[in-house]
């Protein structure tokens, strides 16, 4: 295997404390998908974004320690920051397994501000026997839910299931059997299952379990949130063009996301945060 560097960042950093750490590796070709694998796998981190130069734009691809995953929102803020220090302030095109995206970065002081333009959004109605099977492995009951905002199985270049919850309390409890988990996630594929809770109608808590990919939840998810921000505009959420999320915090790690919305039913959703050095 060839010996590359791999930057860790923390991408939606609450400031100089928390984020998602990723792994990054930018690569004058992309390695071999084996080779990907155990390297995502040795870093660690929920996802390890590799990226390389072809025909004007970046080759991307994300893996988890587990699998492969078709987009993840806070590796491509991660890569955004560390292509704006190699190549400065700037927007770069990405060639993601589903589809063509792109992200920005630029130098802020010590951190670095990255916006990433999602793949586009759709949203259904969650299967009621797959709700069920969700609610137990959280301990849940219906009477928990957020009737304002009913579970669906929302997209934004990946599959997630999304329970609302009514209080948030109820979402600072989360717990679930890793196992159990893994299992429901890979059999309806889901790459997360986001549970959250509504403080207003632009201030969202999330919390969103990955067992998927072999690991226990994530401090920060950006392509569920810009799937929680689709959904919200299918549903007619009162949005007023944004929403902003608090994740990461019943984990200390607080991280904050921005998702702004257009009216556009499907577009494309611009997520936003900083990103740290590690």
């Amino acid at each position: 295997m060839m010996s590359m560097e791999i930057e860790r960042i923390s991408a939606f950093s609450y400031g100089e404390i928390g984020g998602n750490p990723a792994g990054v590796v930018i690569a004058d070709v992309l390695p071999t998908a084996d080779e990907m694998q155990v390297i995502a796998k040795e870093v660690g981190y929920s996802e390890t974004t590799f990226a390389a130069r072809e025909d004007g734009q970046w080759r991307v691809r994300y893996f988890s320690p587990e699998a492969e995953v078709p987009f993840c929102g806070h590796a491509t803020i991660a890569l955004g920051a560390a292509l704006a220090k190699r190549h400065g302030d700037g927007e770069f095109k990405l060639k993601i397994n589903a589809g063509e995206i792109s992200v920005t970065g630029r130098r802020e002081a010590r951190l670095f501000a990255a916006a990433l333009q999602s793949p586009p959004t759709r949203s259904t109605p969650a299967d009621p026997r797959a709700t069920i099977d969700a609610l137990a492995l959280f301990g849940l009951a219906a009477d928990h839910l957020d009737e304002r905002i009913p579970p669906a199985l929302i997209h934004a270049g990946a599959d997630h299931l999304v329970l609302m919850l009514r209080n948030r309390a109820t979402l600072a409890a989360m717990r679930y059997p890793f196992e159990s988990g893994h299992t429901l996630m890979k059999r309806n594929g889901w790459l997360t299952v986001l549970l959250g809770y509504a403080e207003s109608p632009q201030r969202f808590h999330t919390r969103n379990a990955f067992a998927a990919g072999g690991v226990y939840e994530d401090p920060a998810t950006g392509a569920s949130t810009a799937a929680l921000a689709g959904y919200l505009r299918d549903l007619g959420w009162p949005h007023g063009g944004r929403i902003d999320v608090q994740q990461g915090d019943d984990m200390g790690m607080p991280s904050r996301l921005r998702a702004e919305v257009s009216s556009q039913p499907g577009a494309s959703i611009r997520v936003s945060g900083t990103a740290r050095f590690m």
